[in-house]
């Protein structure tokens, strides 16, 4: 159990996206709830970030809306699943955020990449979703994604904001500790100090997220912002220096 059930099913967002809870992994030993977003594009194919598990029931929903054509593993994290999904639709390319092709082979997950993630959006999605590298840090490098229909940004584990009552207790704690507990999530702490000696560049990147308007953020760990997003970005990134004020 998460706490996002019905999990491994489409749940509306707006028009032309939604998003999937998928189970809980471990990381670092605490179960993290995960979260897919789709995206179906002008052309009628559909953009998948972060893909979470398969099952047949999932991908008979998303056969109703259309062919799967992109697949999107935006930081170093996430692309456990993608291999599988590309066993359903061999003909979606695969894309990949800086980092994750090396890891991926690191650690020996049979999955391909057709191509790396920048900071412009290329020709399958361009006028309809913005991207952006977030740059700063050593460690973890994070596509960003902006659907300007729908005004919904797609963030992956630069905010995490985990609801403590969907919590059992010692991971309650946890999250208090590390800064990435609801209402008031953000980065993680140990992510943060993978950023100290670059804030300005990350402050760059919070403006121009800032700038893209958004209405709701989608987070793949814990409640997702489904309101007054620029506000709340701000708010979780109020502990840069560069954003004080």
């Amino acid at each position: 159990m998460t706490g996002y059930e019905p999990l491994n099913t489409l749940k509306p967002v707006a028009q032309d996206i939604w998003l999937i809870d998928g189970p809980a992994i471990r990381f670092y030993g605490m179960p993290f709830s995960t979260r897919a977003t789709v995206i179906r594009l002008a052309d009628g194919g559909l953009w998948v970030h972060s893909p979470t598990q398969l099952t047949e029931g999932l991908r008979a929903e998303l056969g109703a809306l259309g062919p799967v054509r992109h697949l999107i593993a935006p930081n170093w994290i996430h692309y456990a699943w993608v291999h599988h999904w590309q066993v359903a639709w061999p003909a979606a390319q695969a894309w990949a955020a800086p980092g994750v092709t090396d890891r991926a082979a690191r650690k020996g997950v049979p999955v391909k990449f057709d191509h790396a993630l920048g900071d412009q959006a290329p020709a399958d999605w361009a006028g309809q979703i913005e991207q952006m590298i977030v740059k700063g840090s050593f460690v973890h490098r994070e596509a960003v994604f902006f659907h300007t229909a729908s005004r919904t940004l797609i963030l992956t584990d630069l905010i995490e904001n985990f609801e403590p009552a969907k919590l059992p207790w010692w991971m309650r704690i946890a999250t208090r500790i590390g800064g990435i507990q609801a209402p008031d999530g953000a980065m993680p702490r140990d992510m943060r100090l993978t950023f100290r000696n670059h804030f300005d560049a990350l402050s760059d990147c919070v403006n121009r997220m800032v700038a893209w308007g958004p209405e709701r953020v989608i987070l793949a760990h814990g409640e997702w912002f489904r309101q007054d997003g620029a506000a709340r970005l701000k708010r979780a990134f109020r502990w840069l220096p560069q954003q004080r004020g």
